[in-house]
């Protein structure tokens, strides 16, 4: 706190100085350590404070911190040292991850009998047996065998009542529409097309191939598109940039090159129909003309942006091919592997004990805020009430 310029503090609101003079007026018979924390938190609590040191902050990004500069010459020869020890670092983490791309490779074959299985069972081509069928769920454990052959009877007698249905139906379009970072790409017109995909694989590069993997889309022949397979090839790196090699942060998705799609004519999703109506300037008439433009659809995802020669791109692209990145790299680390859970919802939960642990921490937090607010004196809960948010058309 003591580097804060005397500059700032002036331009601070008086009032806001007064309350920090009078913690440490009423604090000087405390223990030293104790004063020390509560003047911190009173002042990280100034917004004025806070903008100093956010000013100040900001001015360092990217900047060295003036020590080396300090440095005896003899000892920055040896930090230059140093650093090339550590491109070299990155150059076998380089290399230890393209031995765990051989590694997902080999282990992805001894999924894969699982995986197809997997597969005949949704789209009916296998009916499990009655062992591969038990499950002993959570909330069965304490069930006497009394009850458990009510529930079996009960649960019979309704399946009596309903058509017997094939496979697991809707099992894609059920997972997709549980995960958020897929249902946001889901439209309305999508679904019925998606009740047809029966499997996605995921494909390694061959041995001594550049590094990438494709997903396989799977489809049931149907009246939307006469593909069996749609296809979306993630191509990758893994290796230091040779301009900024301590950026390596582990293999990166390079590019991304998606497939054609055979629709059926007056099927494709991924367009629309328009009308306008146009009034000629002369005459005064007016003419309806009809346009094609593009369609919010998921289907969209394999028809990504074209990465040019010299990898620049607008940032519309970027920010599109990003999601892309984070998408298709959800699929085949998550969604692939865990299907059934995410089905289920049960690795949706998971995820989000995850994220209500952060929550509750944050709840607590604000909670010891409050209570420190009420039990201040001074406190004024006016100077604290945020201005009416500023209206903007979307």
């Amino acid at each position: 706190m003591a580097d804060i310029d005397n500059k700032d503090q002036a331009e601070m609101d008086p009032a806001d100085m007064e309350d920090v003079e009078e913690v440490e007026e009423e604090e000087t018979g405390e223990d030293e350590n104790s004063k020390a924390r509560q003047l911190t938190v009173q002042m990280m609590q100034n917004p004025q404070i806070l903008a100093a040191l956010q000013e100040r902050l900001d001015g360092l990004n990217g900047s060295p911190s003036g020590y080396m500069e300090s440095l005896p010459k003899v000892v920055k020869r040896r930090v230059n040292a140093l650093k090339n020890l550590q491109v070299k670092c990155a150059h076998i983490e380089a290399k230890f991850y393209e031995e765990v791309h051989e590694l997902e490779r080999k282990y992805a074959a001894l999924y894969q009998p699982l995986f197809d299985k997997r597969s005949d069972i949704v789209k009916a081509a296998y009916e499990p047996t009655d062992e591969e069928c038990e499950w002993k769920a959570d909330e069965e454990e304490e069930l006497t065998d009394e009850m458990k052959e009510k529930a079996k009877l009960e649960e019979e007698k309704k399946d009596e009542e309903k058509e017997d249905p094939k496979g697991i139906p809707e099992f894609w379009l059920t997972v997709f529409k549980n995960v958020d970072l897929l249902s946001d790409m889901l439209q309305e017109h999508d679904e019925p097309i998606l009740k047809h995909l029966q499997d996605i694989k995921v494909k390694f590069s061959d041995p001594g191939q550049p590094m990438s993997f494709t997903l396989e889309f799977h489809f049931e022949p149907n009246d939307f598109f006469t593909n069996t397979v749609l296809t979306k090839t993630y191509k990758m790196r893994s290796e230091p940039d040779e301009s900024d090699p301590f950026s390596f942060d582990g293999p990166e998705i390079m590019s991304c090159t998606g497939c054609t799609i055979d629709w059926t004519k007056g099927k494709n999703v991924t367009l629309k129909t328009i009308k306008k109506k146009q009034k000629h300037k002369g005459r005064g008439t007016v003419r309806t003309v009809t346009k094609t433009v593009p369609n919010d659809s998921f289907f969209n995802f394999f028809a990504p942006p074209e990465v040019p020669e010299n990898g620049e791109l607008d940032e519309d692209s970027e920010a599109v091919l990003a999601a892309d990145f984070e998408i298709g790299h959800f699929i085949r680390e998550r969604i692939v592997p865990r299907a059934v859970l995410y089905f289920t919802g049960e690795a949706i939960e998971d995820d989000d004990d995850d994220y209500d642990e952060e929550g509750e921490e944050a709840d607590d937090e604000e909670g010891e805020e409050e209570a420190d607010e009420e039990n201040d004196p001074d406190y004024d809960p006016k100077k604290d009430a945020a201005p009416p948010a500023e209206c903007k058309q979307q």
